[in-house]
């Protein structure tokens, strides 16, 4: 982004702040209709884009180029013609009235330049997908079996795209408008507020004493925050620099440390109840509420967690390190009673959704929760108290919510320190969490409008029912070679592009082969949501890998292949999940209890097989075993839990009992002098996501 001062650094400000307090006002007020708030949305989208972000390296850096206007005027001049003749795009008849010359013109200009913002915003992955797709539906005829087809013409396809809400203006922007932006300024508001560090701080006084702490601090902590950051590559550059180096000065191997960030880092994506962007497409596209979403995800995100924190503790015991002393860390105690109100906005969201609010009415009051709670302080802990009246006795939620910071707000004001504090809010945390809001949310708009032509061409030409036909043919009717297909396809399109627009692309090519096979919907969608997000783990285009690396100075190969090590489960259980839909709170409950119980066991005994060490280390056929053991377990079912358990059973009696000669612990202790204690404060934290 371009590093802008004076009175456009100024203009800039204003304009982002304006389209955060905009949605904010939409989410309270509720959505105008669909083509006019969705062109809006991309209309303070594109403008902030074309002036933030340069054309190529050799653009001007401070300040912006002529070309760059243009692209905004051009911008606008199109969407805003939509709305100049509103009356005339909704009544018209799709793919019957003729164009007009302004239409054509104006539609295949917007097409460009959403095309143009895609690539500056996140590379030229999508945007040359997008164009493939383009190629495909124009030049049918000439196109050789299975892709041969009759052809769209150019006023067809523009029709689609710029007319209609099924291409540019459909879902997938409308996601970006409707819930992205408001959970991304909920976080905004969470990293300004403190909530990063008090992250950190819980973490570190969990786990830091442990065998290997660091790294579990940096599991713990870069879960945390991935459930509000909902980017692998961004959640490493907040958390890496500080637990990376700590691992390292501990003993963790150079690699081993990053991977670790890495793994921990992707994994936010898939922890709820505040998962990546993707996750309200996958709503959106199934047609339940969010909170459905996040319930399904929840067993599956507890495995890729508990998996990374004991292939850790397995490593840390293997190569004999130890915890940080107690001293250099913070108090449990103190920092939940001191900084502990800090979490109070995302009880707030998950208690809201749980009751049957939509997901953007939740993220209006977390977020508010989020922008006052560094104000009142500890006087937070109060407002748990609203919450349980209000469950204990029902009545009008949105007034008991409202009553209860209008209280503690006056509480706040009756002291010097509140009142004093008041000031700082408004002018410094307000603006500042408003303006990193818009300014995060620039790259998902993008990439969702730029998604929207595909997904526009493909149910233009119908795409979608010939690709299933040949998944269907290549996997010959198969569930898991089709599996196996989609798996690798989900991996390479994650590996050029973020993951929403990698999921929305496979939910439109692969998903419907493998609900024709039998998956459930819910499974479907999840296997092709996982994969897209493993993929900024996987060698060798592995983003998250790429900036734990950097950070740590590792090799990339060495650190791609131990994230691919620490993240195996995420590879498993995606498998698993589709044969044994209880792994997605999908049964009765005997089979989610078992599941979940024997499911935790699995991926530990998987852990420890990775990693070499139970109790104590193990032999080349404990580890044979241990692995078996944790695919049995995973998969749900009585017989192979059965199994899994016998054969577990016979490795802590072989590593208790037997006594055969064991590899040696290698007993690295400290890599180098401990050195001052690291301080976790917010000024370092934000200095080093403006550096990343």
């Amino acid at each position: 982004m371009r590093g802008l001062t004076g009175w456009m650094r100024t203009l800039l400000r204003s304009l982002a702040i304006g389209m955060s307090v905009y949605h904010l006002y939409v989410g309270a007020s509720g959505p105008p209709e669909a083509l006019v708030f969705r062109g809006i949305h991309l209309s303070f989208a594109v403008t902030l884009i074309f002036l933030w972000y340069p054309f190529g390296a050799r653009s001007p850096q401070s300040r912006t180029a002529i070309l760059d206007w243009a692209c905004v005027l051009l911008s606008l001049a199109s969407i805003g013609y939509l709305f100049l003749r509103y009356e005339y795009v909704m009544t018209r008849l799709a793919y019957v009235t003729p164009l007009e010359r302004w239409d054509l013109l104006l539609g295949i200009a917007l097409t460009l330049l959403v095309l143009e913002a895609a690539r500056r915003t996140i590379g030229p992955a999508l945007p040359i997908t997008a164009l493939v797709f383009l190629a495909y539906a124009l030049l049918g005829p000439h196109l050789p079996p299975p892709l041969h087809h009759r052809g769209f013409s150019l006023e067809l396809v523009i029709d689609q795209l710029y007319l209609t809400t099924d291409g540019i203006f459909g879902i997938p922007l409308a996601v970006s408008a409707t819930y992205v932006i408001l959970f991304v300024v909920f976080g905004a508001f969470l990293e300004k507020s403190g909530t990063g560090q008090l992250f950190m701080d819980f973490a570190s006084a969990l786990a830091g004493h442990t065998p290997g702490g660091p790294g579990k601090v940096s599991c713990i902590s870069s879960g945390l925050f991935g459930t509000i950051s909902g980017s692998a590559v961004a959640n490493v550059m907040v958390d890496g620099w500080l637990t990376i180096p700590l691992m390292k000065r501990t003993g963790f191997r150079g690699h081993f440390a990053a991977a670790v960030e890495a793994v921990a880092s992707t994994g936010g994506q898939i922890m709820p109840p505040v998962m990546g962007a993707a996750a309200f497409v996958m709503a959106e596209f199934l047609g339940v509420p969010y909170i459905t979403i996040a319930k399904h995800a929840a067993i599956p995100a507890i495995l890729y967690y508990l998996a990374l924190y004991f292939a850790i503790h397995f490593e840390a015991q293997r190569t004999g390190l130890r915890g940080l002393p107690r001293e250099e860390l913070p108090s449990l105690r103190t920092v939940v009673v001191d900084n502990g109100h800090l979490f109070v906005p995302v009880f707030i969201i998950v208690y809201l959704m749980l009751v049957g609010y939509t997901a953007p009415m939740a993220a209006l009051w977390g977020t508010l929760a989020a922008a006052l709670s560094t104000w009142v302080g500890r006087l937070g802990w109060l407002y748990l108290l609203v919450l349980l009246v209000e469950f204990i006795l029902p009545g009008n939620i949105m007034v008991v919510l409202g009553l209860g910071w209008v209280v503690l707000a006056a509480i706040r004001l009756a002291t010097p320190q509140g009142r004093a504090g008041l000031k700082p809010l408004l002018t410094k945390l307000f603006p500042d969490a408003l303006e990193d809001g818009a300014r995060n949310t620039l790259a998902v708009a993008a990439a969702c409008a730029c998604a929207g032509i595909v997904i526009g061409v493909i149910a233009l030409t119908g795409t979608g029912l010939q690709f299933t036909s040949l998944v269907l043919a290549a996997a010959k009717d198969s569930l898991i070679p089709a599996l196996v297909l989609t798996m690798i396809a989900g991996i390479i399109l994650g590996m050029g592009m973020p993951t929403t627009p990698a999921y929305i692309v496979q939910a439109a090519l692969l998903i419907p082969a493998l609900i024709k096979l039998g998956v459930l919907p819910i499974a479907a969608h999840m296997f092709v949501f996982y994969f897209a997000i493993i993929s900024a783990i996987t060698p060798p285009v592995a983003m998250a890998v790429y900036a734990a690396a950097g950070i740590g100075k590792t090799n990339l190969w060495a650190t791609g292949l131990a994230a691919m090590r620490l993240g195996a489960t995420g590879f498993i259980v995606p498998f698993m999940f589709v044969y044994g839909p209880s792994l997605l709170f999908v049964g009765t409950w005997f089979d989610i209890i078992t599941t979940i119980i024997s499911s935790c066991i699995g991926v530990i005994c998987l852990s420890a097989a990775l990693h070499g060490w139970l109790t104590r280390p193990t032999v080349w056929w404990e580890r044979m075993l241990l692995g078996v053991a944790a695919f049995c377990l995973i998969k749900p079912g009585l017989l192979t839990d059965v199994l899994g358990l016998v054969l577990l059973g016979m490795v802590l009696a072989s590593q208790k009992f037997l006594d055969i000669a064991r590899p040696p612990i290698e007993a690295k202790g400290m890599a180098e002098a401990r050195g001052p204690t690291v301080e976790l404060d917010q000024a370092k934290i934000e200095r080093a996501k403006q550096e990343g």
